[in-house]
Formats: C-alpha cells, structure tokens, sequence
C-alpha cells in the first residue's frame, strides 16, 4: 500500500436545497438485532453511514433499499420515513446519523402507524 496517496471515495451526494445549517449534531445510533424505528420524520435532513451491520431504508414513495456496512444515506427534511430497520434477527446494526440543523430543533418525530 502507498501511504502517500489519499483516497477519497465517493458516498453520497445529497441535495439540501436553499437551506440554512447553523449546527451539525453527530450521533451514533445502535439498533438491537430485529429493531426497528418504525414510522418516522425528521425537521432537519439528516446523512448518514452504516459503520455495522444491514439496515432496511425506506422513505414514503420509494423503494426500500438495503444499506450495507460502508454505505451512506440521506433523509430529507420532512421526508414521512416508513422504515429504517436492522435487517437482522441476529447482529446489531450501528450507524453514524448527521443532523443539520437550523436552530433550534428536535431531531425526530415519531408518527403514528
């Protein structure tokens, strides 16, 4: 290996649109073998990386995809998100989420079933 060169790979592009961002909230989240978020959203957009384990996105009129360790995603604001799961029954599932916020604001909004 070269230890002169620096890569840099491409994970994700995600487009904002005309938003403010005063802060960035950083949070590493595990989910238990099986766990799932259930419905959800976000006031902020939100990106992230799974760093552990298979997670199960699926954001209101998209297809669910499924992220493995090393892959990047992106909940936009106000998105209904309909799954964020831990595909396994067997091993937990850890990712790094950032939240760019602007002022003052939760991070996530639970909505009914």
């Amino acid at each position: 290996m070269n230890y002169d060169t620096i890569v840099r790979r491409p994970l994700l592009s995600a487009a904002l649109g005309d938003r403010n961002v005063s802060t960035v909230e950083v949070r590493e989240i595990i989910f238990q073998p099986g766990q799932a978020t259930g419905r959800h959203l976000h006031p902020c957009p939100v990106v992230g990386y799974i760093a552990e384990g298979t997670a199960i996105l699926q954001v209101e009129g998209e297809a669910a995809v499924t992220l493995t360790a090393g892959s990047a995603f992106h909940e936009p604001a106000q998105a209904t998100v309909l799954r964020f799961d831990n595909a396994s029954e067997t091993a937990p599932m850890k990712f790094i989420a950032y939240y760019l916020v602007d002022g003052e604001q939760e991070l996530i909004e639970m909505l009914p079933e």
